[in-house]
């Protein structure tokens, strides 16, 4: 293994889009990040935001079209300024399936553009069932997060897919084995950022609150402005946050908002090994277009605990929808809805099957959280049927979504048509499927769960 490199004053990293290949990357902003000088292109490609599907089905959740789109522009400007490119949570999951899919892409973009050859570092992060298994057996926990309670073997049983987020470690390793790119399996969002950083030399507070503001690009400036690219620089004790769209700017307010983004608690920033305590962060506009930080803090853990995401298939879904005009029927859409379920029950029971409507106009987003007492003018109902047999799923959408039409409550007048379809068919959606492990299980090495590979860009993968 290669010495870190000399530890350095600082170190500038473009992030050119929140999402790789979630949309693709605005060339403007950052061909102006690459002329500031950088010393790393870094791009985070996965969230859980996109469900629990391509984990489970093994798929993504975005075209392959922007993705490809988005890394050759990254690779190319990668080894035309002769820096790294790091890409995490390939794929959108960060499972096998996108690690291998993003360095085939790698591959073919050099062979297309005739590249010299450069090695290509990658890590899978799948967790099979086995291991899971294995480490509750030997008396491991499998901890639950968020109020979930401790998964047991029936709940890693029917876990169709399971990830580890990484943190630095794989890509720390990665880099000291020559890793010019690297393709990272599920990991922290801050991580893949507050690697280089951390490798550099400089200290673990500003690396990580760096990656904590870059993970969504542009996301941290304002006005709104997606797939743009921001550059952030990192010192000792302070990280600068520059917005590179010429119509966009880093603000105290925007940076601020940004590093309170998505998480349970504002001011903590958890990933394996330790936490960010931002609590104390000062936000200060140096300039028109940055906002500098300082004051946070790196509190290590004393051990190492590794995040695990698992996907469990519910089963084949079909979807219909309903819109409800009528007045009185608005009123009284829970009774429609209640009718249609009974026809439902009545054909096929009440077992084996999941059906849901959502009242969108109503509280089709909060549920029975919503607290406005408005009745709107119209409802549309979105009927989501679930079964293990697709044309199970088909028929109970079908019966529902008629049910709707042919709904008799009290006070109703007419026979039928009582709501507008916008489609008289029910649609066959992607199977469902539900986050069935949102929980931590403590590792003694970081790297254990992370096999890693470096392959020269003309070499097969492993």
């Amino acid at each position: 293994m290669s010495e870190p490199s000399v530890a350095r004053t600082s170190l500038r990293i473009v992030s050119p889009n929140g999402h790789l290949g979630f949309g693709k990357t605005k060339l403007e902003s950052f061909e102006l990040a690459l002329r500031s000088g950088v010393d790393y292109i870094i791009a985070d490609s996965g969230s859980s935001d996109v469900g629990p599907r391509p984990l489970g089905s093994h798929s993504c959740a975005s075209p392959s079209e922007w993705q490809y789109h988005d890394l050759k522009h990254l690779l190319l400007a990668a080894r035309k300024h002769g820096v790294p490119m790091i890409i995490g949570s390939a794929g959108d999951a960060g499972s096998r399936h996108g690690v291998d899919l993003f360095v085939s892409m790698i591959r073919q973009i050099a062979e297309e553009e005739s590249l010299d050859p450069f090695n290509i570092g990658y890590f899978y992060s799948d967790v099979p069932r086995a291991w899971l298994l294995q480490h509750l057996a030997s008396g491991g926990a499998i901890r639950g997060l968020d109020g979930r309670p401790d998964a047991d073997s029936a709940t890693v049983e029917r876990t169709s897919a399971a990830v580890a987020v990484a943190g630095i470690h794989p890509y720390l390793e990665l880099l000291d084995r020559g890793a010019e790119v690297i393709i990272g399996g599920r990991s922290s969002d801050c991580a893949i950022f507050a690697a280089p950083a951390i490798r550099a030399g400089l200290p673990e507070a500003p690396a990580y609150f760096m990656g904590k503001v870059l993970e969504c690009a542009s996301f941290c400036a304002e006005p709104y402005g997606a797939k743009e690219s921001v550059v952030g620089e990192a010192w000792v004790d302070a990280v600068n946050v520059t917005a590179m769209s010429p119509h966009q700017r880093c603000t105290p307010a925007s940076v601020a908002s940004h590093s309170m983004y998505e998480r349970s608690h504002p001011y903590f920033e958890h990933y394996a090994g330790g936490m960010l305590d931002m609590s104390d962060c000062t936000y200060e506009q140096i300039d028109d277009r940055t906002t500098r930080v300082t004051g946070f803090c790196n509190v290590p853990s004393s051990g190492v605990s590794v995040k695990i995401e698992g996907s469990a298939r519910l089963g084949c879904r079909y979807i219909g929808m309903a819109a409800v005009r009528d007045s009185h029927l608005v009123r009284n859409v829970d009774a429609m809805i209640d009718w249609a379920r009974g026809q439902v029950a009545e054909a096929f029971g009440t077992d084996g099957y999941e059906l849901y409507f959502h009242t969108y106009g109503r509280d089709g987003v909060l549920g029975a959280r919503e607290r406005s007492t408005v009745v709107p003018a119209e409802i549309a109902v979105m009927v989501e049927a679930v079964a293990p047999e697709a044309g199970t799923a088909e028929s109970i959408c079908m019966t529902a979504v008629r049910g709707l039409f042919y709904a008799r409550i009290p006070g109703i007048k007419g026979t039928a048509g009582n709501v507008a379809y916008p489609f008289d068919e029910v649609i066959r959606a992607e199977d469902a499927y539900e986050w069935s492990l949102n929980h931590v299980v403590d590792v003694e090495d970081p790297l254990s769960l992370f096999p890693m590979f470096v392959v020269s860009s003309k070499e097969s993968s492993s």
